[in-house]
């Protein structure tokens, strides 16, 4: 499994890429192996402000359907919509081509609430 260490982490498997005051956010790869074959992505918040722990999206693999939680309070710039008409790109690629959003960061203060690579680690790896 892959655990890119420059990540932050949620509990329930989000990672954010912060960059100044702005971060990315998607699945992890432990996320997506548990899933399993991801067959549609629903985010649609362009523009919304969300708090931190509310469904910002929800993931469709063959046979789940999974709520996405907001990691850090923030106003949503962009939506990938590359995964729109390629979901499994976020099976082959959870870190790169498979982001879900971007957001302006709200509230600094809540990074330090998240995991760091190996927090997150002993989180998914008994």
């Amino acid at each position: 499994m892959n655990f890119p260490s420059e990540l932050k982490y949620t509990k329930d498997h989000e990672w954010v890429k912060i960059n100044g005051n702005e971060a990315l956010i998607g699945i992890t790869d432990f996320a997506q192996r548990e899933l399993g074959d991801i067959v549609y992505v629903d985010v649609n918040s362009i523009g919304e402000t969300i708090q931190k722990e509310a469904v910002f999206g929800s993931v469709e693999a063959v046979k789940t359907v999974s709520d996405l939680f907001m990691p850090l309070t923030g106003e949503v710039l962009e939506v990938n919509k590359d995964i729109d008409s390629a979901p499994e790109v976020v099976n082959k690629d959870p870190y790169g081509k498979g982001w879900m959003i971007k957001i302006k960061i709200s509230n600094p203060s809540e990074i330090a609430e998240l995991l760091d690579v190996e927090e997150y680690k002993k989180l998914v790896v008994a």
